[in-house]
């Protein structure tokens, strides 16, 4: 029951944040407690070190280029064109934007996805004079997509980093079997969204007030590097796999070519239009605290016994057949992701799967590693709490005037994420066992 209290009281101090009080120093304290109380021993630290340190610093990397080339306009560019390729029609506009969420979701993880995305989404819904209505329609779409679409690479989600890690999953082993249930979930996610918004959707809006796309280029150096650096680096993930380079330094060396390119290093900075140290100074350096210490406090409930019980769930799953394991262990993971945040729900679920018996059936373990992973990414819209990003999206949309409630969220969520989840892991069950 210790271990249980400490997690608790960190978690609601990493969600409340009193005072300001930053994620990864209430996430410390938290292990620091634990280790002083005997919950974790020093031996623990190195175990959870390894588990976290890739998954970490490739997230830096990721927001790292995100925010470069948010600074340069290419995120406002895409949004641009895709405006103007609705044509003026409001039906068309909601997928593309929908599609949009999901390819920078797929590329530039989901946090990156939802944070920078919706806030230009919003400023273009405001030129084309949107109700309030339609704006909370699109905004919504935006941010439920950026996680259901989380799944098809290891870059996607710090979650999938985590998760293909600890199982030793590479990178193209990994994309063989999500990006396929990927697109499952994007079709699942645009026909429910489409279903529940399409009332909320205007039939025609007008493209006069639009700025030309080429006027959100601040930066055209950076902004012309960003198409060859980004295939470069998605090539680099695929070949380096081999070799079982680690994820962040690849990416790591994708982050210092923009950098360079955007502070001109070369030029000894003359002509530099970006704020490189804004950049690095906005780049989510906590999260490296945060993933030590919430995985040693997390990694304290393992210690206690209390992993066994999720195990001893999925043992009865695994007796059931594909589809079940699947449908069952993903909805688990869900569940988890809601109620204590989808970080600690996915050490939850991958300790758990570690304790199964050896004579489990390896395509049932392997089906519980990817339904685990779905569960963790589509989770979190359960409920505002089930992941930071979304909290830190409430607030920028709070920031932008735009007040949803928990109540509003969860209302929404409820409703549009569980068949989306359950066609997701369905389209697991069916495509695993093939590949």
């Amino acid at each position: 029951m210790l271990a249980l209290a400490i997690f608790i009281v960190t978690l609601i101090l990493v969600i409340w944040q009193p005072k300001g009080l930053q994620i990864g120093w209430s996430a410390l304290g938290g292990a620091v407690v634990a280790l002083a109380t005997g919950v974790i021993t020093w031996r623990d630290i190195p175990v959870v070190w390894h588990i976290v340190w890739d998954a970490t610093f490739t997230f830096v990397a990721l927001i790292i280029i995100s925010l470069i080339l948010d600074e340069a306009g290419f995120f406002h560019w895409a949004a641009l064109h895709v405006a103007r390729w609705g044509g003026g029609r409001g039906r068309q506009l909601f997928p593309l934007i929908v599609l949009l969420g999901a390819m920078i979701s797929a590329v530039f993880a989901n946090d990156g996805a939802a944070l920078l995305l919706t806030p230009i989404v919003m400023a273009i819904l405001l030129r084309l004079d949107f109700s309030p209505q339609a704006t909370f329609a699109f905004v919504i779409a935006t941010g439920f997509v950026a996680d259901t679409t989380s799944l098809p690479l290891m870059i996607s989600n710090l979650v999938n980093i985590v998760s293909a890690n600890y199982f030793n999953i590479t990178f193209d082993r990994y994309a063989l079997v999500m990006v396929p249930v990927d697109l499952v979930a994007l079709a699942a996610t645009l026909g429910v969204l489409w279903l529940y918004f399409r009332r909320a959707v205007p039939a025609v809006y007008s493209t006069a007030h639009l700025d030309a796309p080429r006027s959100a280029i601040k930066d055209p150096l950076v902004f012309r590097a960003a198409f060859p650096v980004l295939l470069l680096l998605l090539l680099a993930y695929f070949v380096t796999a081999q070799w079982q380079v680690p994820v962040s330094v690849v990416t790591g060396a994708g982050a210092l070519i923009l950098l360079a390119l955007a502070g001109r290093w070369l030029q000894g900075g003359r002509g530099a239009c970006i704020p490189v140290r804004k950049v690095l100074h906005g780049a989510p350096w906590q999260i490296v605290i945060f993933s030590l210490g919430m995985y040693l406090v997390v990694y304290g409930l393992r210690n206690a016994g209390l992993t066994n019980y999720v195990a001893m769930a999925l043992e009865y799953l695994a007796a059931q057949g594909t589809v079940l394991a699947a449908v069952g262990a993903g909805f688990l993971a869900a569940a988890l992701s809601s109620v204590m945040n989808n970080m600690p729900a996915v050490l939850v679920g991958a300790l758990a799967i570690h304790q199964l018996p050896v004579a489990t059936d390896p395509l049932i373990r392997e089906i519980f590693v990817y339904a685990n992973i779905i569960g963790c990414d589509l989770g979190p819209k359960f409920t505002p709490i089930g992941s930071l990003a979304t909290l830190l999206w409430l607030h920028v949309l709070g920031r932008k005037g735009m007040t949803v409630t928990w109540g509003q969220y969860m209302r929404t969520g409820l409703l549009i994420t569980p068949p989306v989840l359950v066609l997701t892991l369905l389209a697991l069950a069916l495509w695993l066992p093939l590949v």
